[in-house]
């Protein structure tokens, strides 16, 4: 990736103080986020050990920047819409290696490339047409329409040269070429054609002759035909003569379009120059002293005129040198006069020429890359293309790679990812500025083989699950995890799937949403996770008491069915949350005053050892109130019998050095004291069960 520039407003260091920094102990430091392309610089001490003092007593500025401007406005409707051209042509790709490896040469796959190539092209000029217009917008603009342009007439180029319509790989590209010049680069300009035509005399005109000369260079016939016609009430009788036999001329200019063969077109052609060069020689039949009239040289400039038909490559440079147009258009008419059956695998050698004394403006990234795309420099290409827009240098090269423009050996300098990956790579990163372009910027990553699968996983265990907007809320989350677990099945990404849904489920904890933390749990497989869960829940009981514990219990109990369907699922785990929903049940039966139920469903959970051992104490504690409670007998002989071995368990295992095993959680119920307390709280409970087998005594006598 090529070196990122920060600047910093105002500088954290003035330029050319860094020394002193260092000479006061001190340095400039950065760290990176995680989440997207932002970082926080600041000023640091060199050596911490001996600097905590000075670090809390001075006040130092943080600054937060990144690397990109995070995409806005038009930039992000325009990234989302060019993404399903993208995701059309990775789907054709992905096909593609589904057949035989020679398929990408055949007509249907480049059929496909091109309609896929001159979408992005069309999508570009609507953009162009969209940021021209003076239109009232809810924010400004981030990039101009004259970036837009430049996009356009960049891509309109590369599919010219490099993705024609098959079957049409080898014929002349002059025609195409020229097309694409007038289309991008406008001239003459229509106001000049307009402000001349108004004239009577339009020859009179200094514009005229440079007006009609540009007008020829571009094939632009109607025009030239509509000005020549107008020469013909020029006061020079030999200047009408020559008018009259150059307009069926200019009419008659062959056109490839025109002809079904290019044998046809090439005869064709060869007799209209036999036409050109005997109006030549009629040309220089007049007179020298009859070559001028009252204003200008007109025999000069309509030579120049004749030499552009004629095919005389220095005329058409000199040309266009005065003019002030540059080397693309001679390198258009190149295509158009001087070799009508010029070929794109042979531009090059015409560019190379040309380019030595019309070099393109070295500051500017548009000029250079359509150099390099003139002369087939794809690779060139792509380095000016990064530097003006990684969105154009990562398409094209996506393009560039089926088609066989790139090198296929790995770049070692680039940690083995292929010229195309390097440019989408660099380009999502771009994207990652901005976390909620997340789907589109996986999108890109996970098209760049292994290192892309990397990036990509990373960005989706990043993505923002808003817990801590004001306006959060639980649907708000799953909807989010949900759309991740989509994307992660859609590309194959499991263990991605699975760590969301544990940090989800982490994070829910945090904010007590314990049913669908244990949901995320159990579909992350996060068995060590689900019994941190249970165990915060648990913990309610603890901290909050009963009630708050019956609460937020009551929202893992449909957990439990889905425990229960899945095989997989730990036996222990599923013990656990098993008593943890009947425990609240029980709790809130007591709240509800259902002591019968709530007593009957205690007894079982230590009867079957659904209760952790820890848990016993608590529940023989719980059991108390059920014991004396004086409208009815709450509890069978037997199961007061059941509660007593239970709680003689706990007196001889703790009196045996074991009673961690059992108090922990009744001394955390305490708040204070430790085993001894606990034990004498048990006291009070066998002292229930005595009284309550007398009341049972009494009862059956």
């Amino acid at each position: 990736m090529a070196i990122k520039h920060v600047e910093l407003v105002p500088p954290l260091v003035e330029a050319g103080k860094i020394s002193e920094l260092v000479q006061s102990g001190r340095a400039v430091a950065a760290s990176l986020s995680p989440s997207d392309n932002s970082l926080a610089v600041y000023i640091v001490p060199l050596d911490l050990s001996t600097s905590k003092t000075s670090i809390t007593k001075q006040d130092e500025a943080v600054y937060f920047a990144t690397y990109d401007d995070v995409p806005s406005s038009e930039r992000r409707l325009f990234i989302a819409d060019t993404l399903v051209i993208f995701s059309m042509f990775k789907s054709m790709l992905h096909d593609a290696k589904l057949r035989d490896p020679s398929w990408l040469q055949t007509r249907q796959a480049l059929e496909i490339i091109r309609k896929l190539s001159v979408d992005y092209v069309n999508f570009i000029k609507e953009c162009w047409i969209h940021t021209s217009q003076p239109l009232s917008r809810p924010e400004p603009l981030q990039l101009s329409s004259e970036h837009y342009r430049s996009l356009y007439a960049m891509f309109s180029l590369f599919v010219v040269l490099f993705v024609p319509e098959p079957g049409y790989e080898d014929a002349p590209v002059g025609e195409e070429l020229m097309e694409w010049l007038n289309i991008h680069f406008i001239e003459p300009s229509s106001e000049e054609g307009d402000q001349l035509s108004s004239l009577d005399r339009p020859w009179k005109d200094e514009n005229f002759w440079p007006y009609l000369t540009r007008s020829t260079l571009r094939g632009l016939s109607k025009a030239s035909l509509f000005f020549l016609d107008s020469l013909l009430q020029h006061p020079s009788e030999d200047l009408q003569d020559l008018i009259k036999m150059l307009i069926p001329v200019v009419e008659s200019h062959p056109r490839l379009s025109q002809f079904t063969t290019e044998r046809d077109f090439a005869y064709a052609s060869r007799k209209w120059k036999d036409r050109v060069k005997a109006l030549r020689v009629e040309m220089d039949r007049v007179p020298e002293e009859s070559r001028h009239d009252d204003y200008y040289n007109w025999w000069d400039s309509l030579s120049d005129v004749l030499g552009i038909l004629e095919g005389r490559g220095e005329v058409i440079q000199r040309v266009c040198e005065e003019l002030g147009a540059d080397w693309k258009e001679v390198c258009a008419a190149w295509g158009i006069f001087v070799d009508a059956r010029l070929r794109r695998q042979d531009l090059s050698d015409v560019v190379a020429d040309v380019l030595d004394s019309m070099p393109p403006d070295p500051t500017s990234p548009e000029d250079m890359l359509l150099s390099c795309l003139f002369s087939g420099h794809t690779e060139q290409a792509l380095k000016h293309a990064s530097s003006f827009d990684l969105w154009l240098s990562a398409h094209l090269a996506d393009i560039m790679e089926p088609l066989g423009l790139l090198d296929a050996e790995l770049d070692s300098e680039s940690l083995g990812v292929s010229r195309r990956d390097e440019c989408v790579l660099a380009y999502a990163d771009y994207l990652h500025s901005d976390p909620s372009l997340w789907r589109i910027t996986i999108a890109y990553l996970y098209s760049c083989g292994k290192v892309g699968e990397e990036q990509g996983d990373q960005v989706l265990m990043r993505v923002p699950l808003q817990l801590d907007d004001p306006g959060h809320s639980p649907d708000r989350l799953a909807e989010i995890v949900k759309e991740i677990s989509a994307t992660c099945w859609e590309y194959g990404r499991e263990s991605v799937r699975r760590a969301v849904c544990k940090i989800a489920s982490t994070a829910l904890v945090r904010s007590q949403d314990y049913g669908l933390a244990i949901s995320y749990s159990i579909s992350a497989e996060d068995w060590t996770g689900l019994g941190r869960i249970i165990d915060a829940v648990l913990n309610e009981y603890i901290q909050n008491g009963p009630a708050v514990f019956a609460s937020h219990a009551s929202k893992i109990a449909p957990s439990l069915d889905e425990m229960h369907s899945n095989s997989r699922t730990g036996e222990l785990f599923a013990h656990r949350l098993m008593f943890t929903v009947r425990y609240s049940q029980i709790q809130k039966m007591r709240l509800e005053q259902d002591y019968s139920n709530a007593a009957s469903d205690l007894v079982v959970l230590l009867r079957d050892e659904i209760a952790p051992r820890s848990w016993w104490p608590v529940l023989l504690c719980d059991s108390v109130e059920f014991l004396q409670y004086n409208p009815k007998l709450l509890f069978s002989f037997s199961d007061a019998i059941e509660l007593l071995k239970k709680l003689e368990e706990i007196f001889i295992r703790s009196s045996q050095g074991s009673g961690n095993d059992y108090l922990t959680v009744l001394i955390r119920t305490l708040q204070g004291g430790g085993e001894k307390e606990a034990l004498e709280r048990l006291k009070t409970v066998r002292l229930a069960i005595a009284r309550y087998f007398a009341r049972c005594t009494v009862g059956h006598r």
